[in-house]
């Protein structure tokens, strides 16, 4: 029983970074934005593609891959960002909630045209395919990896946000942007720089999860991004520290739920967000 739940909780924890990865974006972009990008999933799944499509016919080393694929979605979140987003910022969030999800539906289509409706056979990494034993069970090498990237990106998000002179500048904006403004801070510059970098962080997960998730589909970044929503909701809008917790907690309650309450395993998330909207409905963590 105690080898069961250390792989369980193991397992919840790895599920949970790849939701922290895309979280993050979706936070760090709704903090300084003020925009709910219901197409952030679509950059996870762009990541994973781009990504296998680096593997397979270019021929390049994996973490070549994970470096070559986000940095193509950065154009995409560019271009989406400064003739599209950049128009409804003054507008009410159904505005930009229908924008963006039509986005949703756009990329999806465009994945289907170059790769097909079908779904994707994933490879393996060299040097973290293998496994090992924990708890006299054997749990994959490539979760543990995972499991060590999650804190690693908070570690650098924190850092960045807080020591480093762009984040500063990051949390005036979002604090202030008129007072920003008036300083000489270039707001619509800093406002696609922001985006482009959630956009990465979102595509950096997709990229990392491509030998994670077995198979490649079009829904993958709708199932994410839910995901991601579910965990902003619960750590609070606008808190990475929320989203983080959030993230393993979802994790966590998705593995429990898959192992030991199988039939119930796709409300357990959302019965905890009832929970907490009913409870505390500006979330654990939400900036004041």
């Amino acid at each position: 029983m105690v080898q069961s739940l250390v792989h369980v909780c193991l397992a919840g924890i790895s599920a949970g970074m790849f939701i922290w990865l895309v979280a993050s974006g979706l936070t760090l972009i709704f903090g300084v934005l003020r925009v709910l990008n219901f197409a952030h999933g679509s950059f996870y799944m762009l990541g994973a593609y781009l990504c296998y499509t680096f593997l397979r016919f270019a021929g390049v080393d994996f973490w070549l891959g994970v470096l070559l694929g986000p940095l193509v979605v950065c154009v995409v979140g560019y271009f989406m960002e400064r003739f599209l987003l950049r128009h409804v910022y003054p507008l009410e969030l159904p505005y930009q909630l229908l924008l963006t999800f039509a986005m949703v539906l756009i990329f999806d289509e465009l994945v289907k045209m170059i790769w097909g409706a079908g779904s994707i056979g994933s490879p393996t990494v060299p040097g973290l395919s293998g496994s090992v034993s924990i708890a006299g069970r054997d749990f994959p090498v490539y979760n543990l990896f995972i499991i060590a990237v999650g804190p690693l990106v908070a570690l650098g998000l924190w850092a960045m946000l807080e020591k480093m002179w762009w984040g500063r500048i990051i949390r005036a904006a979002a604090s202030d942007r008129e007072m920003a403004a008036a300083i000489g801070v270039k707001v619509p510059a800093l406002y696609t720089g922001v985006f482009v970098f959630g956009a990465w962080l979102s595509a950096l997960g997709g990229a990392l999860a491509v030998p994670y998730v077995g198979l490649l589909t079009t829904g993958m970044g709708e199932a994410i991004i839910i995901e991601a929503f579910v965990v902003v909701v619960i750590g609070g809008l606008g808190s990475l520290k929320g989203a983080f917790l959030g993230a393993l907690v979802i994790g966590l309650l998705t593995s429990f739920g898959t192992r030991f309450i199988p039939t119930l395993d796709m409300f357990l998330t959302f019965i905890l967000m009832a929970a907490v909207l009913l409870w505390r409905p500006q979330g654990f963590f939400a900036e004041s």
